[in-house]
């Protein structure tokens, strides 16, 4: 049977996917930590299908950051 073989997400080297190898899908642990930085960087992202909520507008974002304003203003008076 043939192992899959895949690419590096990061170097693009082929990677045999087998338990034997020990950073699959990675090629090695520098290629495994250059990943996660970019995680970390938020240089990768998993994009949010969830509807966008028409109420949140930025007519209304306004409105209610002035509204935060005053009230607090208010408190400081």
């Amino acid at each position: 049977m043939n192992k899959p073989v895949v690419d590096c997400p990061v170097c693009q080297t082929k990677v045999v996917y087998e338990p034997a190898s020990r950073f699959r899908p990675f090629c090695s642990e520098r290629c495994k930590l250059i990943d996660l930085g970019d995680w970390a960087a938020e240089n990768h992202r998993i994009a949010d299908k969830s509807a966008v909520n028409p109420e949140l507008g930025e007519a209304y974002l306004a409105e209610l950051e002035a509204e935060l304003m005053d009230q607090d203003n208010a408190f400081f008076k």
